[in-house]
């Protein structure tokens, strides 16, 4: 299975012939750019996916095929707005700068039924739901067969829970260099959804698929080493101001810097579909909070903000959700880290504050954007972020996105008739 991801997300895969993988591995598996969700015509030439022999993954599920990523490539060229590619090239460039960033997720889920019109356990009723033992136990057969699964393919899963909405779960794996959780995180999306078909059930890391309830956020924990990976290249003993108090070293501020600076624009591709703003946006939900940001602000040990520095040299950003293609969440990161650091941004004031409860008295904090429309503007003006991730990749997502916004506005919807046909 030779797969590529596309611009929104989509996982494009080709079953090859054990026996023709030679040739595969030469010249790459064919692929219609314009049959994805990427910006080509019918016109264009082959796209050849070339498999990259490190990320061959035995299906545990399914053990007689072989997963693996590839890179695709046209005409001996690289497909410059192919997400993969766009990671492997900001990689390179952290790597001149003598730094290797690695990076955890926490990819939410919904267990539905195969409909997708509701959460699939009846019984799964609670007000608070978060870490009910009941219900994880409910759903044990799938859970525990993906956590066996990861087992075995040596990721180091520590820990697994249902999480703060009903039907929702939660599973953690050991962090890794950039490249290598956004090859798992791919992988585990795909694993979770085929484990639940197999359970009869269907799995979603949509945004906001119900609503009332906490949406799916994929967090992401970042932290910078040296080469090696042996020294974390942020950390340092607690010394003074905002972010020294923290363990924060000057460059791991700039870095810090650099994600508020870009926050707006970041949300294109941390929050990339219409539902997205749902979730960042939402209202009290039935649990008592959304668990999302919705201002640009950063913090210490707290969850109620977009950016959270819980230790030395390492922080969390909450802000990214469950649509995020796992390799445009990796490479932005890592982009508006990098330009953060070129332009020795600073990351702001420090808000220790519990933002859901007194987020009215920051009156001079950005907002996240309130709609896609909105944060792909704020990409498409911010050149910086732009020039980092590549001006070939973020004009084919800027004209990709206008055209799925397009697409949703044109759309005649229940709520039109029912709130303007008296009219």
């Amino acid at each position: 299975m030779i797969s590529f991801t596309d611009l929104f997300g989509g996982q494009r895969a080709k079953l090859v012939p054990a026996q023709a993988i030679a040739d595969m591995q030469e010249d790459g598996a064919g692929f219609a750019g314009f049959a994805t969700w990427l910006d080509m015509t019918p016109a264009h030439p082959d796209m050849l996916a070339v498999p990259d022999p490190e990320t061959v993954i035995q299906l545990p599920w399914k053990p007689e095929v072989a997963w693996v990523a590839a890179n695709p490539v046209m005409e001996g060229k690289e497909v410059e707005q192919a997400p993969r590619n766009v990671l492997r090239k900001l990689v390179a460039e952290a790597a001149e700068l003598g730094l290797n960033v690695k990076t955890g997720i926490e990819a939410e889920f919904f267990l539905l039924t195969p409909e997708g019109d509701k959460i699939s356990d009846p019984a799964d009723t609670a007000e608070k739901p978060c870490y009910d033992q009941q219900a994880v136990m409910r759903r044990y057969d799938v859970i525990a067969e993906v956590c066996d699964y990861m087992l075995d393919l040596g990721w180091g899963p520590y820990q697994n829970d249902h999480e703060d909405a009903n039907g929702q779960f939660e599973m953690n794996w050991e962090f890794d260099d950039a490249l290598i959780t956004a090859d798992r995180h791919s992988f585990f999306k795909f694993m979770v959804k085929s484990v639940a078909e197999k359970h009869g059930l269907r799995a979603t890391f949509m945004p906001k698929p119900v609503e009332g309830l906490t949406g799916n956020g994929c967090h992401a924990h970042i932290s910078v080493w040296d080469l090696e990976g042996k020294t974390n290249a942020f950390a340092t003993d607690k010394g003074t101001g905002p972010t020294g108090e923290l363990g924060l070293s000057e460059q791991g501020a700039h870095f810090l810097g650099g994600i508020m600076k870009h926050a707006e624009a970041l949300a294109a591709l941390t929050n990339p579909t219409v539902n997205s703003y749902k979730r960042i946006n939402a209202p009290r939900t039935m649990s008592g909070a959304s668990w999302a940001p919705n201002t640009v602000t950063w913090t210490g040990n707290n969850r109620t903000h977009m950016v959270r520095v819980p230790g030395p040299g390492r922080f969390e950003l909450r802000l990214p959700d469950g649509a995020a293609n796992p390799y445009l969440l990796q490479a932005v990161i890592i982009a508006a880290g990098l330009s953060g650091i070129a332009s020795k941004a600073d990351p702001g004031p420090r808000y220790d504050i519990d933002m859901y409860a007194e987020g009215h008295t920051v009156t001079d904090a950005p907002k996240l954007p309130l709609n896609l429309l909105d944060a792909i503007r704020w990409f498409d003006e911010d050149a910086e972020l732009k020039a980092k991730l590549g001006n070939d990749f973020s004009a084919s997502y800027v004209k990709m996105k206008m055209q799925e916004w397009t697409s949703f506005v044109s759309h005649f919807s229940q709520w039109e008739r029912e709130n303007t046909l008296d009219i």
